[in-house]
């Protein structure tokens, strides 16, 4: 089976170029030459602060587990659970975060070749099942199963994903200039709306101390996950009940759109053209959330993960701008829209052939009040996905995912579900030629994206 597993994996290295999630990646590049010795890079170790239960086994004295992570903002706060882990239990939490624009699944990919595959890796729900499907370990009777619904669950009807956080997308704004320009949030709720608040911002863009009244930003290198995937993905979902594949199974059907809904999101993705900071075409995540962080957008098209960022790399931007409020409104491209997209954006899977049952102990622990929830919300910025959890991150969005969750105003993100690559290798390149004004218009917009998504699609 082994060899069977690699010669697939082979292939699909060769072929495919894996999405990453968004919650701070800066980019991608193409997936490297398998090696042998290629070693994992330790997260830098922090003060623990929260109590793990004690090791009820002196033989786990020693144990250690290899974890594979791609939220480079979180890898502090990993740090601290590896820590706390090991002093409670004796087990070593090796941490391997890769970031900054790295291809995760294809490091993955060596790490297996070479016979170093990680106890715990990162994958991204469909998109990726297919590939590791044949090296998860079934976590379907685990404990922690009967406390979410967010666990990833394959086509055969069993547990392999387990979930560390919610995230949220969509249209971010700040409360603070909104509430300087005599705008109320609720009050936008589709395109006439949407377009007179950002008409009013921009009169009074100088008065606000704007730069821009959005930071739309579609520059396609490495920032394709956040047009070509993210803002695309609310196509297939705004306004749709979680269960809805409506436009996932017609895209998925060789690659079709809907013309009125695409014609109607074309508009919304026009007006951010429109209204954005011109550095969206070429600038860098870190220029998009420090904007944002700054006071300089009054919205920004990212999600709910950059408020990790906003409380700690940009903590001074942030208190100068007034620490203000945030909020969402939905990508409201059709009138009435009016849900956000909510998910875990990816979950941690365990290497079959690994260290299973050290592996089984860590997430259980992760999963507990007494373990590391609090250390997950505290810490990594984690919006719990545990209906028992007693804790909170410290994160400007979180009160936002909650009030939308509990209102039962939330959509899925369905787009882990279309063909692998879509975005980084389609759509992401067609928005930041709309956005560049190589496509003059939403007609053309419309037409280029459509035969294009065909054409990927008809590939093998």
């Amino acid at each position: 089976m082994k060899k069977k597993v690699l010669t697939t994996l082979l292939a699909a290295t060769t072929t495919l170029t894996f999405a990453l999630t968004g919650c701070g990646t800066t980019g991608t590049t193409e997936a490297p030459a398998a090696t042998t010795d290629q070693a994992a890079t330790e997260a830098p170790a922090d003060t623990q602060t929260a109590e793990a239960p004690a090791a009820t086994d002196d033989s786990a004295e020693g144990t250690v587990i290899k974890l594979v992570n791609n939220k480079a903002e979180i890898q502090e706060g990993l740090a601290v659970l590896a820590d706390t882990y090991k002093e409670q239990t004796g087990v070593t939490v090796s941490i391997d975060t890769i970031g900054g624009g790295q291809d995760t699944q294809a490091i993955l990919k060596n790490y297996y070749q070479a016979g170093d595959m990680p106890d715990i890796f990162v994958f991204e729900g469909d998109t990726h099942y297919e590939t590791w499907k044949d090296l998860l370990a079934d976590l379907s009777d685990e404990a922690w199963t009967k406390d979410t619904e967010a666990e990833y669950v394959g086509p055969d009807g069993h547990v392999y994903g387990f979930p560390t956080t919610t995230e949220a997308i969509g249209l971010s704004y700040n409360k603070s200039i909104l509430d300087k320009a005599g705008i109320d949030p609720k009050s936008i709720t589709g395109p006439e709306s949407m377009r007179a608040a950002f008409e009013k911002i921009d009169s009074m863009k100088d008065e606000l101390g704007l730069t821009a009244v959005v930071g739309y930003y579609t520059e396609s290198a490495n920032l394709w996950w956040t047009a070509g995937q993210h803002l695309f993905g609310t196509y297939l979902d705004s306004g749709l009940a979680r269960n809805d594949t409506t436009y996932l199974d017609l895209i998925n059907d060789g690659g079709k759109l809907d013309p009125e809904r695409i014609a109607a999101f074309a508009d919304m993705v026009a007006l951010f053209n429109e209204y954005t900071d011109p550095l969206g075409i070429s600038g860098s995540y870190d220029d998009q959330v420090l904007g944002f962080a700054s006071g300089k957008y009054a919205f920004v098209t990212q999600g709910s993960w950059i408020g990790a960022s906003m409380t700690t790399t940009y903590a001074d931007q942030y208190a100068a701008a007034g620490n203000f409020e945030v909020g969402m409104i939905p990508y409201a491209f059709i009138e009435g829209q009016d849900t956000i997209q909510t998910n875990s954006p990816n979950w941690w899977g365990l290497y079959k052939d690994g260290n299973v049952d050290a592996a089984k102990a860590f997430i259980q622990w992760c999963s507990q009040n007494d373990g590391g929830q609090q250390i997950l919300a505290e810490k990594c910025g984690c919006v719990s996905p545990f209906v028992s959890s007693q804790y909170a991150p410290a994160d400007p969005y979180a009160k936002t995912i909650a009030d939308y969750t509990a209102a039962g105003k939330t959509s899925a993100w369905h787009w882990q579900g279309w063909k692998a690559g879509l975005a980084q290798n389609v759509s992401s390149v067609i928005f930041q030629d709309f956005a560049k004004g190589s496509i003059k218009d939403t007609t053309q917009f419309v037409d280029t994206l459509q035969k294009a998504v065909e054409a990927y699609y008809a590939q093998q």
